[in-house]
C-alpha cells in the first residue's frame, strides 16, 4: 500500500496544482484506473501489464468460443 502511494505522488500529485477538490479527485481516478491499474508492469504476473493479460485471455476465450460453435 505504501509504494502505492509513492506511486502516486511521485508520478502525478507532486507535478500538478490543485484548485479544487473534486479536479483532485478526477485527475487520481483517471491516474489509478487509466493507468495504474491497467498500463503499469506489475511483479505478480512476471512485470506486465495487465492490459496484456486481459487481452491474452480475452483473445483466448473468444477462440475457445470460435471452437465450441
Amino acid at each position: 500500500m505504501e509504494s502505492f502511494f509513492h506511486t502516486l505522488k511521485s508520478e502525478l500529485v507532486h507535478y500538478r496544482s490543485y484548485t479544487t477538490r473534486a479536479e483532485a479527485q478526477r485527475d487520481i481516478f483517471a491516474f489509478i484506473e487509466g493507468f495504474y491499474n491497467e498500463e503499469r508492469p506489475h511483479g505478480a504476473i512476471g512485470n506486465r501489464p495487465p492490459i496484456l493479460l486481459h487481452n491474452h485471455v480475452g483473445a483466448s476465450r473468444q477462440r475457445d468460443r470460435g471452437a465450441k460453435l
